[in-house]
């Protein structure tokens, strides 16, 4: 028993150490950034957000929480918040993006750009895309036999959690424009996805609620749905708060933003 115990802490030291590089490698770049005299410096509260953004994706799948979320519907809901939704919502905030525009050498930081204004991105990008992805997939999640499969085969489990975390990601960055965007879409079209994609999420919870997966005690998936139902309202206020903070700060007299938006 403790030698399955030492080897299982052995194995989260290991599955630990990119969620740490990635720190490492942010803050490198943010402090090499720093020493160029035509910028200003990167701001410290990014940092803090950018730490916090790896904690929460860290924890969903490694330790503790990620244990149980195998056996447990309410830890797996909690990690679903955490992975797929409030992880990607403080990296985004982050802008690692920014940082690392700021970061590459020019010739390589030309070649990201025209990557960011490429077609593939755009549509990937497009907020109708991106909620697809992200409500859709929790759809085919839950409502299939996925949700088992990923209990049962180590591979589906990894892809699984990783299209979980990559959409969430991608659905922050096609509703708050933080980030350099190429293919930008007006507030009120993305405020009217968004409303769709809160239903989508909002419906969901309620179907689990009434119909969880097969196998899930009833206790458990009431519970579980309690928790995304409103913690993900929880997450959702914040977004809501930042797009309509950024749309009110876009129509100021003498803010160009509106200039850049599609009618």
């Amino acid at each position: 028993m403790g030698e399955q115990q030492g080897n299982g802490v052995f194995l989260d030291a290991i599955l630990a150490l990119p969620f740490l590089l990635a720190i490492i490698l942010y803050i490198g770049a943010a402090l090499y950034s720093d020493r160029s005299r035509h910028l200003q410096k990167w701001p410290a509260h990014r940092y803090v957000l950018f730490i916090l953004g790896v904690v929460c994706a860290g924890i969903s799948v490694i330790g503790p929480l990620a244990n149980e979320a195998r056996i447990d519907f309410r830890a797996h809901m909690v990690g679903h918040l955490l992975l797929g939704m409030l992880a990607p919502l403080l990296l985004v905030l982050a802008r690692p993006m920014t940082l690392l525009l700021r970061t590459l050498p020019v010739a390589a930081a030309r070649k990201l750009s025209f990557f960011l204004r490429s077609s593939y991105v755009r549509v990937i990008s497009h907020p109708i895309t991106a909620s697809v992805l992200n409500i859709g997939g929790l759809w085919v999640l839950y409502t299939t036999d996925l949700y088992h499969m990923m209990h049962e085969h180590l591979w589906i489990h990894v892809l699984v959690h990783l299209h979980v975390f990559l959409a969430g990601y991608l659905f922050m960055m096609a509703m708050i424009y933080v980030e350099p965007v190429a293919h930008r879409y007006s507030y009120l079209y993305r405020t009217i996805v968004f409303i769709f994609a809160l239903a989508g999420h909002g419906i969901l919870s309620k179907y689990l609620y009434a119909s969880p997966p097969a196998g899930v005690p009833q206790a458990e998936a009431e519970t579980g749905s309690m928790i995304m139902y409103y913690g993900g309202d929880v997450i959702d206020a914040i977004i809501i708060f930042l797009l309509c903070f950024h749309w009110y700060k876009a129509t100021q007299p003498g803010n160009n933003t509106l200039s850049h938006e599609p009618s």
